[in-house]
């Protein structure tokens, strides 16, 4: 029987089961998709990082939601380098990842603070039926116009939909169409929409978010570092803010899942945040059905 550990690691936070949990298994070099995808759906966390040796970094990440497997996710990512060392596989410093978004740089603190570089921006704004992003999202179009700010499609290596809105009780009272929103992420080929106020919890924050994502099957993720770092490259380029050099993001208290994103915005978009591991055991790999034989 082929077992592995595999682990849950809450991501955004130094507190168990707050944050965003990550499914990490640390050896899986010779895991098939099928497998990799098998053992995702298992553990049921949105993401799992599978953790595998790489020729073009020091290791590479695949990412597997429990329905599909995504080219990149921060959560995951901060995850996977934070248990790695505090396993002591790896030592705080610089690192290079391979993942299906191209090579990334993650620096982990003495702190313990991981950070995650992510891919240069590309924002793009939309002409986009306000009223049928507002309808998907359970809120009133008025409270997106507001805002002054446009819909765009921002991404850092995963692209999403940014949809400003202009109170906390517009984002706490939004009750999403979860099949509007995949018609509106299929139409604009992006992983999900991240609704977001300036109006937040904490007098330091920048900002409050909430991430939908069914077609990647997750409803509604506690905390998302992709994202965060796509909307900070969003409201850089749109000159949104006074400073976006050391921005922080709240999201997942909805879900009971607080958890802050350290955002920083210069010639290169970081996203950064602490790790805890809540549970580790082993799980069993199903076998591979590229080791079955068809007969003809």
């Amino acid at each position: 029987m082929d077992t592995r550990d595999a682990y849950l690691v809450d991501a955004f936070t130094d507190t168990p089961t707050d944050g965003n949990p990550a499914g990490v298994v640390p050896e899986a070099d010779d895991l098939d998709a099928d497998q990799m995808g098998a053992l995702a759906n298992e553990l049921g966390a949105s993401e799992t990082a599978f953790v595998r040796e790489s020729d073009v970094a020091d290791r590479q990440l695949r990412y597997f939601t429990p329905e599909t497997e995504v080219d990149l996710c921060g959560h995951a990512t901060i995850a996977s380098h934070a248990l790695l060392s505090e396993r002591g596989v790896i030592e705080a410093g610089e690192h290079t990842v391979e993942t299906e978004a191209g090579v990334l740089d993650v620096s982990i603190g003495e702190d313990g603070i991981v950070w995650m570089t992510q891919n240069d921006p590309t924002v793009t704004e939309l002409d986009v039926d306000t009223k049928r992003v507002a309808d998907a999202l359970g809120t009133d179009a008025e409270s997106i116009r507001a805002v002054g700010l446009p819909i765009a499609r921002t991404s850092t290596g995963l692209p999403f939909l940014a949809v400003p809105v202009e109170y906390f009780s517009d984002l706490s009272g939004m009750e999403p169409d979860m099949r509007a929103i995949e018609l509106l992420s299929e139409a604009h080929d992006v992983t999900g929409i991240y609704a977001f106020t300036f109006d937040t919890l904490e007098g330091e924050s920048t900002l409050h978010g909430r991430m939908f994502a069914p077609s990647a099957g997750v409803e509604e993720d506690p905390v998302t570092g992709t994202a965060s770092g796509a909307v900070g490259a969003y409201l850089d380029r749109l000159g949104a803010l006074d400073e976006t050099a050391a921005m922080t993001f709240e999201q997942g208290h909805f879900l009971n899942r607080p958890g802050t994103v350290s955002v920083s915005i210069g010639a290169e978009v970081k996203v950064g945040g602490r790790a805890v591991t809540t549970l580790e055991g082993t799980i069993v790999v199903p076998e591979s059905d590229e080791d079955e034989i068809i007969e003809v």
